[in-house]
């Protein structure tokens, strides 16, 4: 790249020796002067000197360089080419702006004026496609769908739509998804971003065993929802390179799609994440605990204690689905199977949590 600048600066040199170097004889009074007086010779001295010049500042055109290309490789090609159109068109109407100026015959208007109207309009145009492109986009869509709609011999189609659903990785290790979305509860389009994706192949490549076990599990479950699932699984390749969590990547590309875009998680704390940011959810376990069996205080139920509490005197067991059941002064049965009375039942996104005590109480 260094070489290259350095060319161009000897290409440039010479262009501008050619023009400049003579109107600079004749005001130096050194027209007369065979040797100067002379194409090639303005040409090899306007690229000799910009060529010497050229190694003082071609390392800072390499690093202006190096950050365009970065810059413009982050931004995604969508962004790109509407912005490329919107520059292109403020440019023509600044063109054909140039030609009412022209008129007035005014010669600073008629010389500066144009000049800054590209400058101006063609940023406003670039700014305006960049900005505008997914509505420029759902225009044209829509003209699309219009004329295959005429195209049908007046047959009504409807249109289908669904709502995005996309999946964090907790999700998807989890396995439920896909059991849900068989049952035809989850309608609309999943969408696994592709860090998502890369997150969970490292887990996978992890050398931790239970780690790697997770990882492959989500694998699967993917794999399953795109070979079992009647509607279709999207991997977008949409990334935010400014940000390096995987939750606040969610929310903001949540946020890009559209209001109609919902986060499953069965994480507690993205959960809270997208309520601040006013992002729709979809919580597994609020969903779990939703279908669970309800448990009224003052019921009795049959249950084994298997460990002590963190309180004292406590004991802890569990219901078949997973739910914990505290129980008072159940420290002393441990490893019994016992009748127990509820008192009270508390409910979160987390989960559910019954507090009880032994009937004999």
């Amino acid at each position: 790249m260094k070489k290259f600048v350095q060319i161009a600066f000897l290409l440039i040199g010479g262009a501008l020796g050619l023009v400049f170097l003579p109107p600079l004889y004749e005001l130096l009074h050194l027209s007369s002067n065979p040797w100067l007086d002379n194409p090639y010779v303005s040409v090899a001295l306007g690229a000799l000197l910009l060529f010497t010049l050229s190694f003082a500042f071609s390392d800072y055109f390499v690093k202006l360089i190096s950050w365009m290309e970065e810059v413009l490789f982050k931004v995604p090609v969508g962004d790109l080419l509407f912005g490329t159109l919107g520059l292109i068109i403020g440019l023509i109407v600044a063109y054909f702006l140039g030609f009412a100026i022209d008129s007035v015959q005014i010669p600073v208007i008629t010389e500066v004026l144009p000049i800054i109207l590209s400058f101006v309009l063609g940023y406003l145009g670039f700014r305006l496609g960049f900005r505008k492109r997914d509505e420029l986009i759902q225009l044209f869509t829509l003209r699309s769908n219009n004329t295959k709609k005429k195209a049908t011999e007046g047959a009504e189609i409807p249109e289908v739509r669904g709502s995005y659903k996309l999946l964090d990785t907790s999700v998807i290790i989890d396995g439920r998804i896909a059991d849900i979305s068989e049952t035809g509860f989850i309608e609309g389009i999943l969408v696994v971003p592709q860090f998502v994706l890369t997150e969970l192949q490292h887990i996978a490549d992890s050398s931790d065993t239970l780690k790697r076990t997770r990882g492959r599990r989500g694998l699967d479950i993917l794999r399953k929802l795109q070979d079992e699932r009647k509607t279709k699984v999207e991997i977008t390749d949409e990334d935010f390179e400014d940000v390096q969590e995987v939750d606040l990547k969610l929310v903001r590309l949540a946020k890009k799609m559209g209001n109609d875009t919902q986060i499953v998680t069965n994480d507690f704390n993205l959960n809270k994440v997208c309520e601040l940011h006013h992002v729709k959810v979809l919580n597994i376990n609020d969903l779990a605990n939703a279908v669970k069996p309800v448990v009224i205080p003052g019921e009795d139920m049959q249950v084994v204690v298997i460990k002590d509490g963190k309180e004292h005197n406590q004991g802890v067991a569990y219901l078949d689905d997973g739910t914990m059941i505290v129980v008072e002064g159940g420290r002393n049965y441990i490893g019994q199977a016992i009748t127990v009375t509820v008192t009270s039942v508390l409910q979160t996104s987390a989960g559910r949590m019954i507090f009880a005590k032994p009937k004999d109480d």
